[in-house]
């Protein structure tokens, strides 16, 4: 791990303190999340989560950056592994490594917006194994590279960062 990785990560979870984005009780045994930016619904026909599923999303969220299963998500949230993939996709309508992507994609386009950063360190620290797996999704949400993203990104914003 360089140097840097310290530094990055208290980055990715600076905007995540909202206090609108706390959790509200919807019902015995239900917590209802509000929507984070980038995600169309939180559920399908926009109805409170299971908690379990709550739990899940949380871990994930805090957890993002280190190499994640579905197995130790659901030890995590003391659930089955079969169980929490059936229900995640049901509840979220995604699947389990497909929402893990989405989050590493939004915190990794947050940092691209610092051109100090460099795209390979980027990857590595908002959890990705390798660059090309980086790229490979990034391209994917983005419909562009890492590069044309972040020069896209600074010709809108310059004067931004030092």
């Amino acid at each position: 791990m360089f140097s840097g990785h310290r530094k990055i990560r208290s980055e990715i979870g600076k905007e995540r303190t909202a206090p609108w984005l706390y959790p509200r009780l919807a019902g015995p045994g239900v917590i209802k999340m509000p929507l984070t930016t980038g995600f169309q619904r939180t559920t399908p026909n926009n109805r409170a989560e299971p908690v379990e599923i709550w739990k899940a999303r949380k871990f994930i969220e805090e957890n993002s950056v280190e190499e994640l299963s579905l197995k130790k998500v659901a030890k995590a949230v003391n659930i089955s592994a079969n169980h929490l993939s059936e229900k995640f996709k049901q509840v979220t309508g995604v699947n389990f490594v497909e929402h893990i992507a989405r989050i590493r994609f939004e915190n990794a386009s947050e940092l691209l917006r610092n051109p100090n950063l460099r795209i390979s360190e980027i990857a590595f620290a908002v959890g990705f194994q390798s660059l090309s797996q980086f790229n490979r999704v990034f391209k994917r949400f983005a419909r562009k590279s890492p590069s044309q993203y972040r020069a896209d990104v600074s010709s809108d914003e310059k004067g931004f960062f030092p």
